[in-house]
């Protein structure tokens, strides 16, 4: 899939959140990068960076006080190989960064992992 489609993706699956969801979404940016970084991968605590599919860095709206503010916008980065390589059609593409797009802006909202294993979301 060629970059220009790769993006419009991302920016439809972030468009696609209800709308009680995108009102709240403030000073963070979603990036797409070919690969992650080594310090990427350590952070997100993946063994290998080819199931590294996503990554939020930042402070998670549950955790943040009313001391937050003038900081540099959290990230969201979407990792266009690592998608590719896990996707056989265009279709599986886009079901992929999809659901890699809600699940990092879950961490945003400050839901863990764990949470969404147990409740069937992720």
């Amino acid at each position: 899939m060629d970059a220009k489609s790769f993006e419009a993706l991302v920016v439809e699956a972030a468009e696609s959140l209800p709308e009680e969801f995108q009102v709240k979404l403030e000073n963070i940016d979603i990036v797409i990068e070919e690969e992650p970084t080594i310090e990427q991968i350590r952070s997100s605590g993946e063994k290998k960076s080819v199931f590294l599919l996503g990554l939020y860095q930042g402070v998670p709206l549950s955790k943040r006080t009313h001391y937050y503010g003038s900081v540099l916008p959290d990230k969201i980065t979407i990792f266009r190989n690592n998608i590719e390589r896990a996707c056989r059609t265009d279709d599986d593409i886009k079901e992929a960064i999809r659901r890699t797009v809600i699940h990092e802006i879950a961490h945003y909202f400050g839901i863990s992992d764990e949470h969404m294993k147990r409740s069937g979301t992720y």
